[in-house]
């Protein structure tokens, strides 16, 4: 009988609950979010754009975190770049609505491989803002 409380958990490359499109360049997902609801640990292999039609705000956790480090305020059309590079994807992590309502972003993956071999901060317009503790 094998211990499976050390293993690694199975993550899964899809970051949002919905696939919208898929081609051979782009993949594109939408993620609602139900009030004060959590989409679960996911990992992003991909360069993506992620865009918000609407207000919301949105809490973030690193797998392994105890905190959730990561806090985004989206006005209505924010939108964030992130090269994930190539070299390996980017740390689990889940997300989770402070709002008493519905919210939705998209999440375009630009499929085909980086440009960059290392993983480059997130950049985002003027309608909202991202922020990492620590």
């Amino acid at each position: 009988m094998s211990d499976t409380s050390s293993e690694t958990p199975t993550i899964p490359p899809t970051p949002g609950d919905t696939l919208v499109f898929e081609n051979d360049r782009v993949r594109v997902w939408s993620m609602t979010l139900g009030p004060h609801a959590i989409f679960d640990f996911h990992q992003h292999h991909h360069d993506h754009v992620i865009i918000w039609p609407d207000a919301g705000r949105v809490q973030g956790q690193n797998l392994g975190d105890e905190e959730w480090g990561i806090s985004q305020t989206a006005e209505p059309g924010f939108t964030m770049f992130k090269t994930v590079g190539s070299a390996q994807p980017l740390i689990p992590h889940r997300v989770r609505n402070l709002d008493n309502c519905e919210v939705t972003h998209y999440i375009v993956e630009l499929l085909g491989g980086s440009p960059n071999k290392e993983e480059l901060a997130m950049e985002f317009n003027d309608r909202g803002s991202f922020d990492i503790a620590g």
